[in-house]
């Protein structure tokens, strides 16, 4: 570390279920921190990924997708996205500027009002706009979205971005590396993301679910890390359980023959032998827990609150 003075402080990446924050985390972060998938709100908890820039390091904050929720697991996710932007230091507003361009009253494009509206509600802090999924677009199409953004007299600047295809980020950087308040690192210089490897390695194994039974599985699967053996030559025994809510669901997640639950666990492995570094033997074991969605240990588990009854 140099004597020029350190800053350190926290970008909330927020937006509705689908804008592509986790992907625009992961492609500013270089590495990948948080799970991706088609499906509507994968992103369950907030993710810390972790960016050196010159004198500053940036935590970015990705956030569950706010939407309108409808259960106690909904309630819990926007209210874990909210809290995040309360406690960041700069917030980036991210919206799907290719869906609100082709329906300006879509479930994103009504997301995304109520979230501005929260917005000018709150208290106000250094926001930022980035329209991403710009590719192919004409950029004919995305001036009146800019125009419209600006005239909300919310944010201090607009960024036009592919998060998927890694344009546009450099200004992102600088923008959000200039509001850094002054002060002492968080984190490592060579630390890329804050999660406990155990929940790293759940959120790994849920993503390869969603992606391979995306159209097959409801939304309400999680997946708990149930133990985790450091071996004597070097590598790492995971046994995790893929807690689903019907008896019916089973067949699904094993597939025929075991081949489906076999494939996503390659997969799965695969992913967390290159964030590891290590050798992986990982297991996994398919339960049904028809009120997993109800019991406190799992939001402990995910890092979230325990919402109340409603």
């Amino acid at each position: 570390m140099t004597d020029t003075p350190t800053r350190c402080g926290f970008a909330a990446i927020i937006g509705a279920p689908n804008a592509g924050k986790s992907t625009l985390v992961n492609a500013l972060v270089g590495t990948k921190v948080a799970i991706v998938s088609p499906k509507v709100q994968t992103t369950r908890m907030n993710v810390r990924g972790i960016v050196m820039r010159q004198e500053s390091q940036i935590v970015f904050v990705d956030t569950p997708g706010i939407f309108r929720p409808r259960r106690r697991l909904d309630r819990a996710m926007v209210g874990a996205a909210w809290s995040g932007a309360q406690e960041a230091d700069a917030i980036i507003l991210v919206v799907d500027a290719a869906d609100l361009t082709a329906d300006a009253n879509s479930p994103a494009a009504r997301d995304t009002r109520a979230i501005l509206a929260g917005l000018k509600d709150g208290t106000r802090k250094k926001t930022a706009l980035v329209l991403n999924k710009i590719d192919g677009m004409k950029r004919t199409d995305l001036l009146p979205l800019v125009e419209q953004f600006h005239a909300e007299a919310v944010f201090e600047d607009v960024f036009l971005v592919s998060a998927l295809k890694k344009q546009g980020l450099e200004e992102v950087l600088e923008w959000t590396r200039a509001r850094m308040p002054p002060g002492p690192w968080h984190y490592p210089e060579d630390e890329a993301a804050d999660m406990p490897a155990r929940l790293l390695a759940s959120e790994v194994t849920r993503e390869k679910i969603y992606l391979r039974l995306h159209d097959e599985l409801p939304y309400a699967a999680t997946v708990e890390t149930e133990k985790w053996e450091d071996r004597k030559d070097g590598s790492v025994k995971i046994d995790q359980v893929i807690y689903i809510q019907r008896e019916g669901q089973k067949a699904i997640v094993l597939g025929k023959g075991g081949s489906t639950i076999k494939k996503i666990g390659e997969l799965a492995r695969t992913d967390l032998e290159e964030m590891f570094g290590r050798r992986v033997h990982l297991f996994l074991f398919v339960k049904v827990r028809e009120d997993w969605a109800e019991q406190r240990e799992h939001y402990r588990e995910m890092g979230l609150e325990f919402p109340p009854d409603e």
